[in-house]
């Protein structure tokens, strides 16, 4: 697995303010904020020792350019080529996922082709040979009738007394068009590993996939300020067991990751270019396979804004800020080894997923009881901070 500039970086990389983190190996080492400009990766922690504190500044963008004296932690090429654990020189700098304190919360079901899927999940009982006959009669019954629908609208109240009556209603399909959006958990604060790294499949899965999404960065004041890519990864047979198993089929060792880099809102870049996103997904196997795929965000059922909304206001509050997966259109049915298994991951899978104002966010499958275990969490991160004289 290798990094590179052009892959990894926004097509307009020039005008794109890019913030992320950095393992810095100095003594004492520790993470920091960094500034990607020009090439060169800068040390932010002097001015602020966590993302989190960071992206409250306001003017944000604004700020961060002012300061004068940074720290030149190395150019971008050389940390990229040190990110991949693999490969990695430990005396010398990489990248991390590029949040820390935030919360990292993630929207389910926005999508029409996905929440079919998850329905499909639901009535095979995570049975991926199931599937297949269950996905036809889904198809039959709802076809994609549901994409026009505005969830919690009249239209869609009358579309849900039909398929209640038809015996075809779900869960999923209560937080796919009904009034309330489906917000949760993915992992804890400091839990997310950034591109290069390993991402982690629970050793006890067989039907599983990666979710190529957009991820918004939203201070404490509920404000969007920024976004990165992240792979939801996602265990299909857990979940379609049972909807309580979310938390085990969503939240395990590096089965979340964030990246490349967080590219702050500015007068090149808004949420208007992630309304209009395309997002791309490429697997390629050790055995030779690959699947393509993409997910466009014009597609999605719930505004940006409306998600935000649903998961921070009055009703909860986020004093460190969150990550918020806005979810995927992407759901992967292509068979991989036998007709009608459809798709499920190996060990040794790359996963790419790319968006031209975003970049690349790169890492390779792995299961969780394999990849090193987090260790490094919020207490560490303070008194890592505290010995470094940041705090």
């Amino acid at each position: 697995m290798q990094l590179k500039n052009r892959e990894t970086l926004p097509v307009d990389s020039h005008s794109a303010c890019l913030v992320g983190r950095a393992w810095i190996p100095n003594s004492p080492q520790g993470p920091s904020p960094v500034w990607i400009h020009a090439g060169n990766v800068y040390d932010l922690a002097p001015f602020s020792p966590t993302v989190s504190e960071l992206l409250e500044k306001e003017p944000l963008v604004e700020t961060l350019q002012s300061w004068s004296d940074l720290e030149l932690i190395g150019s971008l090429e050389e940390l990229l080529d040190n990110t991949p654990h693999d490969q990695r020189d430990s005396s010398k700098p990489w990248f991390l996922a590029p949040c820390d304190l935030q919360a990292i919360k993630a929207s389910g079901v926005t999508f029409v082709s996905s929440m079919l899927e998850r329905v499909i999940e639901e009535q095979a009982r995570g049975d991926w040979t199931k599937a297949e006959e269950i996905r036809k009669q889904i198809h039959e019954l709802v076809g994609d009738n549901l994409a026009e629908i505005q969830p919690g609208s009249a239209s869609a109240m009358k579309v849900k007394e039909v398929l209640i009556k038809q015996g075809a209603w779900s869960q999923y399909l209560e937080v796919g068009i009904g009034p309330d959006a489906e917000i949760f958990t993915k992992s804890q604060p400091m839990s997310a590993v950034g591109t290069g790294a390993e991402v982690g499949i629970h050793p006890g899965s067989h039907w599983n996939n990666p979710e190529p999404e957009i991820v918004l960065a939203v201070n404490s004041k509920g404000k969007i300020v920024g976004t990165a890519l992240g792979n939801d990864v996602n265990l299909r047979d857990f979940e379609g067991r049972s909807a309580l198993l979310l938390g085990k089929a969503k939240d395990n060792n590096a089965s979340c990751a964030i990246g490349p880099f967080i590219r702050l809102f500015d007068d090149q870049f808004s949420l208007d270019d992630v309304r209009q996103a395309n997002i791309t997904l490429s697997v390629e196997g050790p055995e030779g396979f690959t699947l393509e795929g993409s997910s466009s965000m014009k597609h999605i059922s719930r505004d940006p804004l409306e998600l935000v909304q649903h998961c921070a206001g009055s009703h909860h509050q986020y004093p460190d800020g969150l990550m918020l997966f806005l979810g995927t259109m992407f759901s992967p049915i292509q068979d991989r080894d036998e007709p009608g298994q459809g798709f499920t991951h190996k060990v040794g899978d790359i996963v790419y997923i790319q968006t031209p104002l975003l970049g690349s966010l790169i890492n390779r499958v792995n299961t969780c009881d394999q990849i090193p275990p987090w260790t490094f969490g919020t207490g560490a991160l303070m008194r890592n901070l505290a010995q470094r004289g940041l705090l």
